[in-house]
C-alpha cells in the first residue's frame, strides 16, 4: 500500500522530521571535526557525556517505559537494548535507528508497532547513545559481527529486523552476511543499499557535520532532508545535536551492499522507499530493489514521504509491516 499525502503527515512533521538530517550529516564525513587518536567512538569529556545523557533522557521520555533494559556484552563493546512488551504474538521486532538518533527516534512508531509485536530497540554501537564501544570497528564484517552477537543474546529463536536509514544499511549488511537469527528484514529508506548517495547530499552534509560551526547550519541541512520541516526545539533533535557536539565517532565508511549479495538474500525482505528522499534516487532505488531482491520480497514506494518517512507515516508503515510479517510466518 502506497499512502498519499494526508493532513496527518503535516501534524507529525513538527515533532519527528528532525532526525535523519543529522543522521545523514555525519554519515559521509563522520569524525571530520575534533579528530583525535582514540581508536573507538567516545564522548569528548565527562561533561560532554553528562550533557548528552540529559538530552537523551528527555528524548526517551517520549517513548513508553521500557519493560526491560539490557546491556549486551559483545566482542566490540556493550550494546544497549530496550524491550517493550506487546502482545507477544510471533517473533519480536528489533529496531535499528538512523545514525546518531538512537532509540528515541522510534517515539511515534512504538504505539502502533506494539499493537502487533513485542519490540526491541537498539542503540547502534559506536554512535551517540547508551551503547559503549571498546574495540575498533574497522570493516563491514565487524558491523555485522557485533549486531549478530547482540541478536544471539536475545532469548527468542528468531527476530524480525527493521532498520531505518543507516540502520537499514546495518540490517541489510547483517542479513547478507549472518542471517541465521532473522525471520525477515525490513529496510526503511536505507542508504547505501539500492543506490549511492547523491553528490548534493554529500556536499551539503560537510559543513553540517563540523561540530564547532553554528547549529543553524545543521538545522538547515536537517530541514532539507526532512522535506523542509522545522527542526528546532524538539527533544530528539536536541539529542542528536548534543550527540554531534559531544561524541567522536570512529566508524568505517559503509560500502554499498553488493547486488549479488542482495540477490542471494535469505530472509524475506520488505523495503520502504520515500519518494521525496534526498539521500538516494528513489526511482533508482525502487527499480534496483525490485530487480535484485529474491521472489517473495515486497517493495513499497511512499510517493510523498521524505527521508524522515518513519515519523511521517508511522501508522501506514505499521499496517504494511504487520501484513508482511503475518505473510512470512
Amino acid at each position: 500500500m502506497s499512502p498519499s499525502n494526508t493532513p496527518a503527515r503535516g501534524r507529525r512533521r513538527r515533532r519527528v522530521l528532525t532526525v535523519l538530517g543529522a543522521v545523514a550529516a555525519v554519515l559521509v564525513v563522520a569524525g571530520l571535526a575534533g579528530r583525535d587518536a582514540a581508536p573507538v567512538g567516545h564522548f569528548t569529556s565527562a561533561q560532554a557525556k553528562d550533557a548528552f545523557a540529559e538530552s537523551y533522557d528527555r528524548a526517551m521520555a517520549d517513548l513508553p517505559e521500557p519493560d526491560e533494559t539490557l546491556d549486551v556484552r559483545t566482542g566490540y563493546g556493550i550494546v544497549r537494548v530496550y524491550r517493550f512488551d506487546g502482545p507477544a504474538d510471533g517473533a519480536p521486532l528489533v529496531l535499528l535507528p538512523g545514525r546518531a538518533s538512537a532509540s528515541p527516534v522510534w517515539a511515534d512508531n512504538l504505539p502502533t508497532l506494539l499493537q502487533a509485536r513485542d519490540v526491541y530497540t537498539i542503540d547502534l554501537l559506536g554512535e551517540p547513545g547508551m551503547s559503549v564501544q571498546d574495540r575498533p570497528i574497522q570493516t563491514d564484517a565487524d558491523q555485522a559481527a557485533w549486531l549478530n552477537e547482540t541478536l544471539r543474546a536475545l532469548p527468542e529463536d528468531r527476530v524480525h529486523l527493521l532498520g531505518l536509514s543507516i540502520g537499514g544499511w546495518t540490517a541489510a549488511n547483517l542479513a547478507t552476511r549472518e542471517p541465521e537469527k532473522l525471520a525477515s528484514v525490513t529496510l526503511v529508506d536505507p542508504v547505501f543499499v539500492f543506490d549511492d548517495m547523491p553528490l548534493e547530499a554529500i556536499v551539503r552534509s560537510i559543513p553540517a557535520s563540523i561540530r564547532w560551526l553554528p547549529r543553524s547550519w545543521r538545522d538547515g541541512f536537517n530541514s532539507w532532508t526532512a522535506g523542509g520541516a522545522p527542526v528546532e526545539d524538539v527533544p530528539v533533535a536536541d539529542m542528536i545535536e548534543a550527540g554531534m557536539n559531544t561524541y567522536a565517532m570512529r566508524l568505517p565508511q559503509p560500502a554499498r551492499v553488493p547486488e549479488q549479495r542482495l540477490r542471494e538474500l535469505e530472509p524475506p525482505a520488505l523495503v520502504f522507499i520515500a519518494g521525496e528522499s534526498v539521500m538516494h534516487d528513489p526511482q533508482v532505488s525502487v527499480a534496483t530493489a525490485r530487480r535484485v531482491l529474491p521472489e517473495g520480497s515486497s517493495v513499497e514506494l511512499y510517493p510523498d514521504a521524505s527521508h524522515a518517512i518513519n515519523g511521517e507515516y508511522p501508522d501506514e508503515i505499521a499496517a504494511d509491516l504487520t501484513a508482511f510479517l503475518d505473510s512470512v510466518e
